[in-house]
């Protein structure tokens, strides 16, 4: 089923194609946030420790950023759709493995295959909307899966003490396996094909095999800081990062399709987009992974207490990631972003600053701020990284994309671990402190974005 590449797809065809999209990115960017709470069920269960079972989220983190720049790739050579099908099925297939697993070690492998699957989702759903929607109407498209992305990560939590409350922890994984089938069918039916690429390069397996090196060892390293093993340790795999990372850097510049394509960096546009979202992932990660800690273990809330007061964050995404997508078709998105993060800003400090003893409505008007001023950036920011890259680089604008939410979603974990182990209880307060702070900064660069000139819309 091939489409006009700059018309979209018929409406009723676009409709399933995206709400393939919908199923398919939900299930992958959820399964990143949604076995943080149950993380103390499934230790105990599995007769894990605590440090060990840190695995269960890691693994899949990890196999999701070393992949997702190669998938991308392989999306620009044989396809996004043909991609996105083997995605769906590899999630499919491995959330069944990890709710059938009996012990860590098996849960761990079915994680990190199950990560592969989630990254080639992730490596070209963008690329995907893109050929989906018409691009007049592109805003929209990316407004709707920004809204996904970002509620889906934010949700995490809520949704994970919802499921706890009534089934096991397996229930976390299980639920996927309806959920991936109905998306398989929908895609296999509606979702667009993009043009071969006749021209394109063969597939650089050294690049890939550094790409995995390189941020491997960048997460590996962040977390291994965080949580107090050997500096030296640590160092000899910052110091492997360094080097591996300069010879990848250099081999994507002598080539002329690179894996990871640094040359977009050099539009100020796309590279002032991705420094801006790996800013504001960081600090909304840095309150998602942090708050559950302190409404449980300072104010004595309870597990579904702690789900329902987070639920205002991704409520409020909900509702202004769609307006933010229809109003990039009108405003500047580097003000649109500006704007949002400072909100977002306002809401973080607000939460560091509670009082001892706090009553539910000052913990839900800061989480609102936050919600909201996240969806008021995040459309408008993927859609400014997606446009600013010519049309035949979709897949890598698409990967760069989910790196950039990966890093610093893993960067802003990293960090947590850290500040818990330096300030103890007070952890919470010091992340939140940093999320504002990372927030401001992201506004700053996003604001930057208005003296360049604005992509056709």
């Amino acid at each position: 089923m091939v489409n006009n590449a700059s018309d979209g797809l018929p409406l009723p065809q676009r409709y399933g194609a995206i709400a393939t999209i919908i199923i398919g990115i939900s299930m992958a960017v959820l399964d990143g946030a949604i076995a943080n709470v149950a993380l103390p069920t499934i230790a105990s269960d599995l007769n894990a420790s605590p440090a060990s079972s840190i695995w269960i989220v890691n693994a899949y983190q990890i196999a999701i950023i070393v992949s997702l720049l190669s998938f991308s790739f392989l999306g620009d050579m044989f396809g996004y759709r043909r991609v996105y099908q083997c995605g769906l099925l590899v999630f499919t297939f491995t959330s069944l493995g990890c709710a059938l697993s009996d012990s860590l070690q098996t849960l761990t492998i079915a994680r990190i295959a199950q990560g592969f699957g989630g990254a080639a989702l992730m490596s070209v759903n963008t690329a995907l909307i893109r050929l989906i929607y018409p691009h007049r109407h592109l805003g929209r498209g990316m407004g709707i899966n920004s809204f996904i992305v970002a509620v889906s990560s934010a949700a995490g939590p809520t949704i994970a003490a919802a499921i706890l409350s009534v089934a096991s922890w397996k229930w976390l994984f299980l639920i996927n396996v309806p959920l991936g089938i109905v998306a398989l069918l929908l895609a296999l039916r509606y979702l667009p094909a993009n043009a071969a690429k006749s021209s394109m390069p063969r597939f650089d397996l050294p690049s890939a095999v550094m790409n995995a090196l390189t941020f491997g060892l960048l997460i590996t390293a962040l977390s291994g800081f965080a949580q107090g093993q050997s500096l030296t340790l640590v160092a000899a795999e910052v110091v492997a990062m360094i080097v591996i990372g300069f010879f990848f850097v250099r081999r994507q510049l002598s080539l002329p399709v690179p894996l990871l394509p640094v040359d977009l960096l050099r539009i100020p546009l796309f590279s002032l987009s991705i420094g801006t979202s790996i800013c504001s992932f960081c600090a909304q990660m840095l309150a998602m992974v942090s708050l559950p800690f302190y409404l449980q273990s300072v104010i004595g809330r309870s597990e579904v207490e702690t789900g329902l007061l987070l639920t205002p964050w991704p409520l409020a995404t909900m509702v202004m990631a769609p307006l933010a997508g229809y109003l990039i078709e009108r405003v500047h998105a580097g003000m649109l972003g500006a704007v949002g993060l400072i909100v977002m800003a306002v809401g973080l400090f607000a939460m560091a600053l509670l009082p001892a003893s706090p009553t539910d409505f000052d913990i839900i008007w800061p989480m609102i701020l936050c919600g909201a001023g996240f969806g008021l950036f995040q459309s408008p920011n993927n859609h400014t990284i997606i446009t600013a890259a010519p049309r035949h680089r979709s897949g890598g604008a698409s990967g760069m994309l989910g790196t950039a939410r990966l890093l610093g979603q893993s960067s802003g974990a990293a960090l947590v671990a850290l500040m818990f182990n330096l300030a103890g209880n007070n952890g919470t307060h010091l992340a939140l402190y940093t999320a504002g702070t990372l927030a401001i900064i992201a506004a700053i660069v996003s604001g930057l974005r208005v003296t360049q000139p604005r992509e056709e819309a």
